[in-house]
This record gives structure tokens, C-alpha cells and sequence, in this order.
């Protein structure tokens, strides 16, 4: 009886140790296909923000008033893309960046239109608004510094010479 008890409870012991093996390994597995699997931003959400951006370009250019809503619709747009832009940098995002840098220009917020327009140099140097961009932090006064090319480390270090191979 007691070598049957002695059994059973190995069984169980081993049976718990192979669950709990099993678990932390099943939790990370999720937790790479999350990673993996970043959420992007549907066309919907996408045609959503720049409708929201060009209503309130057409209200600065026909001077009406930014009601708070408004305002409040302009920050939260700038969060909006920033936290998307935190998940997945795509170029789709340069022009929205550059349509609220531009507002923000317009608006005489000069520290969110830099922060917009450097985003757009920063993540999207090859796409149409990167000159753009450029340009108009430029004509703000904004020094832009460019990227140094990184060089290989052969040509970094430069090659040591060597009397004793050379002879």
C-alpha cells in the first residue's frame, strides 16, 4: 500500500513539474507572436486622421476660430501617430507628419512643427517629404545635421603595418 502511494504521488509530482515546465515556455511563445504581429493601422483609421488634419488646414485658411475641440483634436491627432509610429514606422505616416507640421507652422507652434518635420528626416529621408521637410525647418532657422555614413571597420581602424610579414 505504501509503495502504491509512493508511486502515485511520484506520478503526480512529475505530472506538476511537467506543467509547469510547459507554461512559462507556452507564455513566451505568445508573447513573440504578439511582438511579431504589431498592429497596424487599417486604411479606415488611416483616411480618418488626414480627413481630421485637412478640416482643420481649411479652418486656419479660412481664419475660423479652433473651437477647444478643435484643439484638442490637433493634440490628440499628434499623439495619435506618435504612438502608432512608436509600433510601426511606415513611410504612409510622412505625410500626415507633414501636413501637421505644417498646421502647427501655421498655428505659430514652432516646437510641434520641428518635432513633426525632424520626425519626418529621422524616419523618412527617402520619401517625397523628406526634402520637404528639410526645407522648411531650414527656412525656420533649424540646423539640420547629417548622418555620418558609418564605415566598415577594416577602413575605420586603418590596417596596422607589419615589418615582420612585409620582409
Amino acid at each position: 500500500m505504501r509503495k502504491i502511494i509512493t508511486v502515485i504521488c511520484l506520478v503526480m509530482f512529475g505530472i506538476l513539474c511537467l506543467i509547469n515546465y510547459a507554461m512559462p515556455a507556452d507564455a513566451a511563445r505568445k508573447n513573440t507572436k504578439e511582438k511579431q504581429e504589431a498592429p497596424k493601422v487599417d486604411e479606415e483609421q488611416l483616411k480618418d486622421m488626414t480627413q481630421k488634419i485637412d478640416l482643420l488646414t481649411r479652418k486656419f485658411y479660412t481664419r475660423e476660430l479652433y473651437s477647444p475641440e478643435d484643439s484638442d483634436n490637433l493634440i490628440n491627432l499628434k499623439l495619435q501617430l506618435d504612438e502608432i509610429m512608436n509600433t510601426t514606422p511606415e513611410p504612409v505616416y510622412a505625410p500626415l507628419y507633414y501636413k501637421l507640421g505644417t498646421l502647427y507652422k501655421l498655428r505659430g507652434m514652432e516646437p510641434e512643427c520641428i518635432d513633426c518635420l525632424k520626425t519626418i528626416i529621422e524616419n523618412f529621408p527617402d520619401t517625397a517629404y523628406g526634402p520637404k521637410a528639410r526645407e522648411v525647418l531650414t527656412q525656420m532657422g533649424i540646423e539640420i545635421k547629417e548622418a555620418e555614413p558609418e564605415l566598415p571597420q577594416d577602413e575605420e581602424e586603418g590596417e596596422e603595418f607589419d615589418e615582420e610579414e612585409y620582409y
